[in-house]
């Protein structure tokens, strides 16, 4: 019999549901509510709402062993007969155990995980790239965390703490264009974090690195141009800062000079590596005096715009115009005749980074070597830079 808590009427009781965990009344003789506990509902209640994650010590109570025991069997120590660890092994999958990864790093000092930050997403180069170090990652049994820094300085920084704040075990990494200042990258390294950089590196920072021969691609480019009859060559650059921006130039002048050829200072712009800035910068060559014949551009995106600006103005590519590009993203085989352009190896670039950065993990701090991995280029030629082939840009 329930009596009311508070008029003790036993006769005008009736069940109003649960409220955390205990059964609840309503008196109608004096309209009054009230609850009393009802047995197990809490404890099935609290299992119901979170639930019991298998434990070494669950195994262990379960096969009458010491949980030292148990945890040596499951990481393989020679101490632990096979048949021991077999039951053990057994034991843990029939409970659903899964090990806390986050535990036993936190021991090991190491995550079996790798950061990567790159400055976007809108080009194939850097997903390829990305692709590569995974399949090196995956295979040694490491994760891989994916930042982008949109280009920009601040967010790469902010990348950086959080890589730091998830403990990764290393980080590869490729500068936003605006990364004029690298404390965010020395942190790590004082804290004994390896880095790799890759394509967009910095000469300041005295870590290994991994790049195409940029000089080389943009040295091809511009020669062939300069064979296929093109005497005014323009070049349409990235910024100033970036590395991989100063070697494209450099190519572009040795070419130049190898065959004799003045170099213009008003022919050579440095972009940001922007459709819009393309496009503008593209429009102040055509308009100059004396416009040029060819571009040489630094990416395949800058490329295109001027392949599309010179299509509305009336100019044939290659005839009027020529025009190369670098990197040979996807599309660059089927603008118009096809852009001519430098393909990168990103898929060997993404590997050889991920191997890179797993052996200075494995290396003590003092034999970390500085090496830097110039790996080769290829001149893939298409419509628009051989003089004979008309433009179809959109057909």
């Amino acid at each position: 019999m329930i009596q009311c808590i508070k008029c003790k009427q036993v006769d005008k009781i009736m069940k109003a549901g649960y409220i955390r965990g205990r059964q609840r009344y309503l008196c109608k003789e004096c309209n009054y509510y009230f609850t009393i506990p009802v047995p197990n509902l809490s404890a099935s209640s609290s299992t119901r709402r979170r639930r019991h994650q298998t434990t070494i010590i669950d195994i262990a109570r379960t096969l009458g062993v010491s949980n030292s025991t148990v945890s040596r069997a499951l990481h393989g120590h020679p101490d632990i007969s096979p048949e021991t660890r077999q039951l053990v092994l057994d034991t843990a999958t029939q409970l659903d155990y899964q090990p806390n990864q986050l535990a036993y790093s936190l021991v090991k000092s190491l995550t079996n995980t790798i950061g990567i930050i790159v400055p976007e997403f809108f080009t194939p180069f850097f997903p390829n790239v990305i692709v590569g170090v995974q399949e090196v990652l995956t295979q040694a049994g490491y994760h891989l965390i994916i930042m982008q820094s949109s280009e920009s300085y601040d967010t790469e920084v902010g990348n950086t703490k959080a890589m730091l704040a998830n403990r990764v075990d290393g980080l590869i990494a490729s500068l936003s264009l605006q990364t004029n200042n690298y404390e965010h990258f020395e942190a790590l390294d004082k804290r004994g974090i390896p880095i790799v950089f890759f394509n967009r590196v910095c000469h300041e920072l005295d870590g290994p690195k991994v790049v195409v021969n940029d000089f080389g691609g943009a040295f091809k480019a511009v020669e062939h141009l300069i064979q296929n009859g093109y005497q005014r060559i323009a070049h349409l650059g990235g910024p100033p800062n970036l590395v991989i921006s100063q070697e494209r130039l450099r190519g572009y002048t040795a070419a130049l000079q190898k065959h004799g050829f003045e170099i213009r200072p008003e022919l050579i712009i440095h972009s940001d590596l922007t459709h819009q800035k393309a496009r503008i910068y593209g429009q102040y060559l055509l308009d100059m005096a004396h416009p040029p014949d060819a571009v040489f551009a630094v990416n395949d995106p800058t490329a295109i715009e001027i392949m599309i600006l010179a299509k509305s103005r009336g100019l044939q590519v290659p005839e009027d115009l020529g025009v190369v590009g670098f990197s040979d993203d996807p599309i660059a085989a089927h603008i118009g005749n096809g852009l001519t352009t430098v393909r990168q190896p990103t898929h060997q670039i993404g590997r050889i980074t991920a191997e890179m950065i797993l052996k200075l993990i494995s290396e003590e701090e003092e034999q970390w070597v500085p090496e830097t991995r110039v790996l080769e280029t290829e001149l893939i030629i298409r419509g628009s830079s051989v003089r004979g082939l008309r433009e179809s840009l959109f057909s």
